[in-house]
This record gives C-alpha cells, structure tokens and sequence, in this order.
C-alpha cells in the first residue's frame, strides 16, 4: 500500500509539475501573433488580418468558444487613424475536450479585419492586445500584444484570401428558407427553440446560438435534424441573475456542419 501510494504521489506531483512549466512558459511561448497586410482597397479601406501560429496539438478559440473555451477579446485602443473594424471569421471546428464541446481552431489562426481610416490620407497603425486562451491538455489564459503600421501598397495575401473564402455562408447562399425562434421561461432564465429550414451542412450538424447581448450567455445546444428542418434548443441566461428581454433580431445562429457553415442573423417568432 505504501509503494502504491508514493507512486500515486510520485505521478500527481509529476502533473502538477508538467501543467506549472506550462503556466509558466506564458502564452507568448505557445502561439505567435503577427500583422499580416493585404493593401488598401479602391474604397479605401485596408485589408489586414492576424495570424495565430499554434505550437503542435495546441488550440485557440472562437468568438463563441463553447463550454470549455475562452472567449478572444481585442484591444485596439492605441492603433492610430482606425475609425471601424470589421472582423470575419473563419468557420471553426467543434472539438470535445474533457466530454466538454470546444469550438476554435488548431495550429493556426488567419482572422481578417478590414480597417476604416478616419483620415484616407494618413497611414493606419494597428497597435493594441489580444486576451486569449489556448488549450492542449491544460488551458492557458493569456495576452499578445501587436503593433503593426498598414502597408497601403501591398499586394493580395494569399493567406488573408484563403480565410477570407473559409467565412461560413450567408443565409441565401445555403438556401435558408425560414428561421424562427420559440421562447419558454425557465426556472433560470429562457428556452431557446430555433427552427431554421435550410439543406443539410453536411454530417452531424452542430448550432451554436448567440444572445447578441454581451450580458447574457446561452448553454451548449442540443441539435438535430427533422428532414429539411434543424432544430436547436438551448438555454440563455443574464450573466447577473436578474430579469431580462432577449431580441430576436440579434440572436444569432451558426450551423456548422461536416461540408460548410451557415451564418443566420435574427429569427422571427415561432
């Protein structure tokens, strides 16, 4: 019993160690940011992405991560002669993590941003921070910073283009016929039913539901398919516990499925 025990110690502090050199090798020793430039456009605005380079078999998040994920958050505060940016997202995967559902990326990241000038005369610097997570076996929080001053001259970026062409479809271009939601008071918040009659995405589909309120969270879905039609059930609830209103017009709702993804924004009532 006592052998068995000082190995049972002998691992876990082998564990402990293994995830303490990770925290503190630092974010920055997993995945490197950089500015990538795609030229200044007949209208004016600026194409530029950043590229998250993952070390292997680690993963970064999308804007919904899922249950296990951390959500990416942006800082661009200090960029000079920035008046909008648009970012598009590339469609990600849905991974299970721990029995947990995860949605991100691995080993690497392209995530376009169009960039308004307030001045078109004036060049444009995007400098700021990216808060993050990345998860292999243990998930590490963290933050990059970027400072980067727009090349206006620079030609089509292959790799901003391919990100560009991963977007998942609009509604029109995946044949979304109808989207309507049905909401039921729950002891913690809301019931959301979405219907949404559309083609199959291909494979087992997965609807991740966004509130489209910063102060309210939604559950993991539970999806199926009844022939032409998907249905997705989840929960929302006010991240402060008290009453609330949920507009359908801002709910939104990406399918994704084995051949493409599907972007529906807003839902009629059901």
């Amino acid at each position: 019993m006592k052998t068995l025990c000082k190995s049972v110690a002998i691992a876990l502090s082998a564990s402990l160690y293994s995830v303490a050199a990770v925290f503190a090798q630092g974010v920055e020793q997993l995945v490197q940011l950089d500015v990538l430039d795609g030229g200044k456009s007949d209208n004016g605005t600026y194409q530029g992405a950043l590229r998250l380079t993952l070390k292997d078999g680690w993963k970064t998040y999308w804007r919904a991560p899922g249950d296990a994920g951390i959500p990416p958050q942006f800082d661009w505060s200090k960029s000079r002669n920035v008046g909008d940016i648009a970012i598009t997202w590339p469609a990600p995967k849905v991974f299970d993590q721990n029995g947990l559902q995860s949605i991100g990326y691995e080993d690497q990241l392209v995530l376009p941003v169009e960039i308004t000038p307030k001045n078109p005369a004036k060049p444009v610097r995007l400098r700021g921070e990216m808060d993050l997570g990345v998860c292999k076996d243990v998930c590490v929080p963290g933050r990059l910073g970027f400072d980067h001053t727009l090349d206006a001259n620079a030609g089509r970026n292959p790799a901003i283009a391919a990100a560009l062409a991963q977007r998942p479809f609009s509604e029109r271009e995946a044949g979304v016929a109808e989207a309507t939601c049905q909401l039921t008071p729950t002891k913690d918040g809301m019931q959301i039913e979405a219907h949404i009659t559309m083609p199959s995405a291909g494979g087992s589909e997965v609807a991740v539901i966004e509130p489209g309120n910063p102060t309210l969270w939604a559950s993991q879905s539970d999806t199926d398919r009844r022939g032409n039609t998907l249905i997705a059930r989840s929960e929302i609830i006010n991240a402060s516990g008290g009453p609330f209103a949920l507009d359908r017009s801002e709910v939104r709702i990406t399918v994704l499925g084995a051949n493409h993804a599907v972007d529906i924004v807003g839902c009629s009532a059901g």
